[in-house]
């Protein structure tokens, strides 16, 4: 029977996660209908089986091969029945009345087509809850350090939008996939996330899209998500990551470079390969002799920089999956 809202979650070696989420979803009793599909991407912590075993009103689908988080997030699709569908990641909290509150807001907001909540850390403090779509401008922003020494400012502070008031409700470019609710007549119609970005940039790419079918994309301060962030990355131990938000690194400048190919162009592509490691070869140039921890990091991006443009033939394809 098709309920209100399907809940799906993409979860990675985040057992223990995943089974608080899930208790917490078990709280959002009310007048909200809804189904949970957990898509288990080829785990080896025993997720699936405790899935299984303690949440038996779980979808649970299992897939032998990691399929990444938008894949992963299409798989599950197929399983789903309800009118709207919710994003969470298995290292989300959602508190009552969330989900309620997210289907009223989409009832009353028929223009909106996909919206998002406040992300909270485990301690309370800010995350980046609604942004704005990745520029060249605002690449050069962040990695100058210009974004994080004027957060307040609405040029510099522009992508996370630091600057603005986190209580205050807007329309915004782009919200992050931890928690995020879409009306299934358009995912029907314009399709769900693009197969090629294995990891990140899906839910931009999707967001674009959604704007471009005319539908807005809305931040609800009132919607309020603990979230931790970056767990399943933290499971591949053999991977580089950034020194922020644990992603990996290849995967990352990867995904980014199918993005600006698919949405600016391959002059845009080279551009951004060229800023980053422009920016990369001047800090290691300034930190040679002071600091070679700080100019083995930046070698190592510049290189990074140059498998993934030949990965990727410069963002024109995805190298085979599972990355």
């Amino acid at each position: 029977m098709t309920c209100d809202i399907s809940v799906l979650i993409v979860s990675f070696n985040t057992r223990d996660r995943l089974r608080e989420c899930l208790a917490a979803l078990r709280t959002q009793t009310g007048e909200v209908r809804f189904e949970t599909v957990v898509l288990d991407n080829a785990s080896h912590d025993g997720s699936a089986d405790m899935v299984l075993a303690e949440f038996p009103e779980a979808i649970l689908v299992r897939s032998d091969v990691n399929l990444g988080f938008g894949n992963g997030n299409n798989l599950a699709m197929q399983h789903a029945q309800g009118r709207y569908v919710v994003l969470l990641n298995s290292d989300a909290i959602v508190p009552y009345p969330t989900l309620s509150l997210a289907l009223a807001h989409m009832e009353a907001e028929p223009t909106v087509g996909m919206g998002g909540g406040r992300l909270l850390a485990p301690d309370g403090g800010w995350q980046p809850s609604a942004r704005r779509f990745p520029s060249l401008l605002d690449e050069f922003l962040v990695l100058s350090g210009l974004a994080a020494r004027y957060p307040r400012s609405r040029f510099f502070g522009r992508f996370d939008r630091t600057w603005a008031d986190p209580s205050v409700t807007t329309d915004v470019d782009w919200v992050p996939g931890a928690f995020a609710i879409i009306r299934r007549g358009l995912i029907d119609s314009i399709g769900f996330f693009d197969p090629r970005f294995f990891l990140y940039y899906e839910e931009v790419d999707l967001c674009r899209r959604i704007k471009a079918a005319g539908f807005a994309v809305r931040y609800w301060s009132d919607l309020k998500i603990s979230h931790i962030g970056g767990e399943s990355s933290k499971t591949f131990k053999d991977m580089s990551f950034t020194s922020k938000g644990s992603q990996l690194t290849l995967w990352r400048i990867r995904s980014q470079l199918l993005f600006y190919r698919k949405w600016h162009g391959l002059p845009s592509a080279w551009l951004v390969k060229k800023l980053e490691q422009g920016w990369h070869g001047l800090r290691a140039l300034r930190n040679r002799g002071s600091d070679q921890t700080k100019v083995d990091e930046s070698q190592n991006l510049i290189q990074l920089w140059n498998q993934a443009w030949r990965d990727t033939d410069g963002g024109a394809i995805s190298p085979p999956q599972p990355w």
